[in-house]
């Protein structure tokens, strides 16, 4: 069945409209639009079959909604007033109704060469919305989206994130890295957190979120962290490695260096932040994948007597040592109890403070630090108290160095 034979038996369907008309070859000619493909098959139709052309009163398929490019382009145009953006797409919400009446023409014609009314929808009111605002239609990368809700004669605008990369320094001890919901109320309150439904008043994620809230004017603001230290732990050094994702901006371009600054300034000295350049959603991917060395400067504590080449012994014991390490009581409320293999790359003494011995170490990703010292009531094998035979424990840590996702500094 030749093209005007397809167009003929479409049409005895019922009224529709040449944009309709024109979709069902859509796939099939360049440099028309629907609406012209539409128009020509519907005059060499009438040609063909020798009787009278007229236009379409009505649309039996879309019912008359790519009429309405215009009128949707201007609730588009509305509703994304006020948002700083750049690059938009269009979605739409395609009624049950006229879904349903495009699939009995293709199925009962066995089209396959048909553009969907979604997609012209998408397309059409998506230029007609560009000529409005003078933004660029980018379906692959959109600042914002607007999608069309046709049953419901409404536009919902969603806003996608901006993201940024960088190093924090952690400078207080009881800080976790993330916002933590009270573990007796998840959050509702009680009287074990004070009504505040927090299990610790701060964070990293907020001290360095709530100024980029506010300059972005976004809903929250999201850290991603290569890995996390501990609570009591300090994160000096060169930083670690974080990606921060801004939810729903309505604003975009903020400068990089004055962000930086606002953060620094106002996290008064207890976070310290170094942003390195804009990010994309594969930077978190990237980052949360990371599996870069890691360096820690600890205090430990020995009981009882030792001598120093018995310390040196138990040192070179550990020095590259693969170690097996049964998730650790003090987190095994909220990891899963499982055995992990990890090596300690380098580890030395740095000397003496007040008794107690500085040690750096140097491990794989994953490699529980105090563990390796305490040994964990035997869940971490080889450990510095089991080669000593003595109970020891790390009394003050701190992350130096965290190696970064591309392997560098």
């Amino acid at each position: 069945m030749d093209v005007t034979d397809l167009a003929s038996r479409i049409l005895s369907y019922g009224e529709i409209c040449d944009s309709c008309l024109g979709r069902f070859f859509g796939k099939l000619s360049h440099g028309l639009s629907n609406q012209e493909r539409g128009r020509s098959l519907r005059v060499a139709v009438a040609l063909q079959e020798n009787r009278p052309y007229s236009e379409a009163r009505s649309c039996w398929v879309c019912g008359g909604l790519l009429s309405r490019v215009a009128e949707w382009a201007g609730r588009v145009s509305a509703a994304l007033s006020g948002l700083e953006y750049e690059k938009f797409a269009i979605g739409t919400h395609v009624p049950p109704l006229a879904a349903e009446s495009e699939e009995i023409v293709w199925s009962d014609l066995q089209l396959a060469h048909a553009e969907p009314l979604k997609s012209e929808m998408n397309r059409e009111v998506g230029k007609a919305v560009a000529r409005l605002t003078g933004k660029t239609a980018d379906p692959a990368h959109p600042d914002v989206i607007a999608i069309l809700d046709i049953a419901g004669e409404t536009v919902e605008v969603q806003v996608n994130p901006v993201f940024f990369c960088g190093r924090y320094c952690k400078l207080e001890r009881g800080l976790p890295q993330t916002h933590w919901y009270c573990r007796a109320c998840r959050g509702a309150g009680c009287e074990k957190c004070g009504f505040s439904g927090r299990q610790y008043p701060d964070s990293v994620e907020e001290i360095i979120g709530r100024p980029v809230i506010r300059l972005f004017s976004a809903e929250n603001a999201i850290l991603h962290g290569s890995g996390r230290e501990d609570i009591d732990a300090l994160m000096i050094g060169t930083g670690r490695p974080f990606v921060m994702e801004v939810v729903a901006p309505r604003h975009r371009s903020v400068d990089l260096e004055y962000l930086e600054g606002e953060i620094n300034r106002e996290a008064g000295g207890r976070v310290t932040v170094s942003l390195e350049r804009w990010g994309n959603r594969k930077d978190v991917e990237i980052i949360k994948s990371a599996k870069g060395y890691k360096k820690y400067r600890i205090l430990v504590e020995i009981e009882g007597p030792y001598t120093q080449d018995e310390l040196q012994s138990a040192i070179r014991a550990l020095k590259g040592a693969k170690v097996n390490q049964r998730t650790p009581l003090r987190v095994a409320h909220r990891r899963a109890d499982r055995v992990r293999e990890r090596r300690v790359i380098d580890i030395h003494a740095l000397g003496e403070d007040n008794g107690r011995v500085v040690l750096e170490v140097t491990g794989e990703a994953g490699l529980y630090i105090k563990e390796l010292v305490s040994g964990d009531q035997g869940r971490t094998q080889p450990s510095l108290s089991g080669i000593l035979g003595r109970p020891a424990r790390v009394c003050q840590l701190d992350v130096v160095y965290v190696q970064g996702s591309n392997g560098g500094e």
